[in-house]
């Protein structure tokens, strides 16, 4: 019988403003903030420290001041590993890299308990620093990034395309938004809480028209360690746990806009990882019961379910308007408040939507439980979704 890989245990840390100024008389500093998490995931995992085998990080951004981060937590906790310690970066997709690394260790034999982590402090950062390294990492750094692209700018293009095929309207996209902030009231773990109206969102100052101010990500500081194992350590434990049902990846070869004419609204990586994963699994999109997707804006979340089927192809804004994809839903997406809400710390926004998989599947989410969770759905990006990594995961009780 070939091996799977179980979700066992977790921490996070709320998203928010963490990180301290550089002159500030007390800092607070990454690793401690992280080693705090790690106990409290091996905790809620039910094993010992003993027991991990590999350490699979995210890559911190630039403006962390230790570098070889893996290694240094790994001297910090007084961890030996027998499987591997390592930093993943991919962009968007960077946290379900290193929850790759992490599920690779296991199948491979070199683990059976492996934890994906990590941290990502930017919120002290010179807003001209941000900037800088985000169009430097949107497209050609010599063709598209001295004219200012960014990736709020290809996402307002793809809301003006989206609306001009489909006759969606400014207000039903904006609707996500609306939506979104209803489900980070009841998370925890959300760095905006209070309820918003359309009103408020549609009058907020635009950022790239169409899109207002509370229709893209906020600076966001976050970090999470996720337990994994190999899923007969998972049944010994006695208790829920969430199962890999399966995983799929793929790269179009494009970086951001190809060079041949293409359907720009399309995310055809996202719908071929998507079907997929979907084959793997032995089930349709409509065997679905909540998805955390990677949206760093409102279209986002929208392109991003068509292209995976959970919604008829230029339905989603309507869908999102007549509340079909809020809790008690056809098909509830981002219960987490997702990244304009729950927050987005670029290289780890992966990890807390397995996080927010985690308690639905566990029936531990609360007051923004789907009824009845069996299975979900997780999608990270790189680029404009030029590259897509899908998930499907499983509660077992």
């Amino acid at each position: 019988m070939s091996k799977t890989v179980a979700i066992i245990g977790y921490a996070a840390l709320p998203c928010g403003k963490w990180q301290t100024p550089a002159e500030a008389e007390i800092a607070t500093l990454e690793h401690e903030v992280l080693a705090r998490l790690v106990i409290e995931a091996t905790a809620d995992a039910g094993i010992e420290k003993r027991d991990i085998s590999s350490l699979c990080l995210t890559l911190p951004r630039e403006y962390t001041r230790q570098k070889y981060f893996g290694t240094f937590m790994a001297s910090y906790l007084k961890l030996a590993c027998t499987g591997s310690v390592s930093e993943a970066l991919g962009n968007g997709m960077t946290g379900g890299l290193a929850f790759e690394n992490a599920c690779n260790d296991i199948l491979l034999g070199r683990s059976k308990v492996a934890l994906a982590m990590g941290i990502n402090f930017e919120s002290q950062a010179k807003a001209a620093d941000l900037m800088m390294s985000s169009m430097r990492a949107v497209g050609d750094v010599d063709f598209q990034a001295p004219f200012g692209i960014s990736p709020i700018a290809w996402g307002a293009m793809d809301a003006m395309r989206y609306m001009h095929e489909t006759g969606a309207t400014r207000e039903q996209i904006a609707s996500v938004a609306v939506k979104n902030r209803a489900h980070a009231a009841l998370n925890p773990l959300a760095q905006f809480r209070t309820p918003l109206t359309l009103a408020e969102v549609l009058n907020k100052p635009p950022i790239v028209s169409p899109l207002g101010l509370f229709e893209v990500p906020p600076r966001s500081d976050g970090a999470v360690c996720l337990v994994l194992a190999e899923e007969d350590v998972a049944r010994g434990l006695g208790k829920p746990y969430v199962r890999i049902r399966s995983r799929a990846f793929y790269h179009e070869g494009v970086h951001q806009v190809s060079d041949e004419p293409n359907d720009m609204i399309a995310l055809n990586a996202l719908e071929i990882a998507g079907s997929s994963a979907y084959e793997q699994a032995g089930i349709g999109p409509g065997d679905i019961d909540f998805g955390e997707l990677y949206a760093a804006v409102t279209i986002m979340e929208i392109l991003a379910s068509e292209a995976l089927r959970l919604i008829p192809r230029g339905q989603g804004a309507v869908w999102a308007a007549q509340g079909r994809t809020s809790l008690g839903g056809t098909i509830p997406l981002a219960t987490s408040g997702g990244l304009l809400s729950r927050g987005h710390p670029p290289y780890i926004t992966p990890l807390y939507s397995f996080v927010e998989a985690v308690d639905q599947l566990r029936g531990t989410a609360g007051a923004r439980q789907v009824a009845s969770a069996e299975l979900g759905l997780t999608a990270a990006e790189l680029g404009n979704y030029n590259a897509a990594l899908v998930h499907i995961l499983e509660g077992i009780h």
